[in-house]
Order: C-alpha cells, then structure tokens, then sequence
C-alpha cells in the first residue's frame, strides 16, 4: 500500500533561488551532483540524478511551491508514479524547505530515511553555502548594463553594416 511522508529542511537561500535552481536542468544537476533536464514549464517532463527519476511538472507557483510526478528506475512496471510537493517558505536564515513525498510504492522506505536528505537536502544546504552571492539589487543592474551593451552593439554593427553598404 503506497504511504506519504514529509520533511523539512533550512536551505540558505531565498525561496525563488531555490525553485529557480531545482526547475533549471544546470542548477539542478549542479546543486544535485547528478545529471537532470528540468523545466519551469507546467507539463514539461523532467528528469534527475542521472535518469534515475523521471516525472512531470504539475504544479508550478513561482518561488513557493513546485509539485512534480515521480517516479525512480525502480519502481514496478504496474506502481502508480508518486508525487513530490516542494513548499518554500521565507523565514529569517534563507528557506524552509518543506518536502512532501506521497504515493510512494511499498518498499521505497529509504527516500524517507535518508534517501532526500543525502541526495537533495545536503548538497543544496552544501551548493548554496559555497554559490556566490549576489545581492537582488546588484543582479537588476548586471542585467540592465548587459541590456544597454547589447542595445550598443546592435548599433554599433547596423552603422558597420550601413557604412559597407554605402562603400559598394
């Protein structure tokens, strides 16, 4: 008979750092360790820890909550995929990440008993400990002078183009 458990973990870093680094198949093989294709589209398929899991988004709400079918290589042909709800929630030292795992096949006992704390809470309290930190209002300017560059070199390069053009 399939059973639910959930579990909870402190990851410093803010919530939408931590949902936009588990739905990026780079943020999340990084913080993992282990290959994944991740998305941030509700539908998309998804994979991790090197084609061991295999589910879909189902779920999707920006920087607080992420619910996503699951299902590992070793599951039954005949078990149900089960279900993972992640809960962000802000709190004074970075997020508390709450991990609900339900419809999971008899037998599967060691994701509750250390299966999500070895393979996903340890190397993300690990990833965001050691990722370079950027505060939010320092991103807004990096991306806002990577735009005005950009802006410069397409104008920069119709001006060369113009200029050839008037040579010929």
């Amino acid at each position: 008979m399939p059973y639910d458990f959930t579990l909870t973990a402190i990851i410093h870093a803010t919530p939408q750092a931590v949902y936009d680094t588990w739905l990026s198949s780079r943020g999340h093989s990084a913080m993992t360790g282990g290959k994944a294709r991740q998305s941030a589209s509700p539908g998309a398929s998804v994979m991790a820890w090197d084609s061991y899991i295999h589910g879909k988004n189902l779920e999707l709400k920006p920087g607080k909550r992420i619910v996503q079918s699951w299902r590992t290589s070793k599951f039954a042909d005949d078990a149900p995929d089960s279900k993972i709800t992640v809960t962000l929630t802000p709190v004074k030292s970075g997020t508390k990440l709450t991990l609900k795992h339900s419809s999971v096949p008899d037998g599967h006992t060691s994701y509750e008993q250390g299966g999500w704390q070895k393979s996903y809470f340890e190397p993300m309290q690990h990833y965001f400990a050691h990722k370079k930190r950027i505060k939010p209002h320092a991103v807004k300017k990096h991306v806002a002078k990577k735009s005005v560059k950009k802006k410069a070199a397409k104008k920069t390069s119709a001006r060369r183009a113009a200029k050839k053009a008037k040579k010929k």
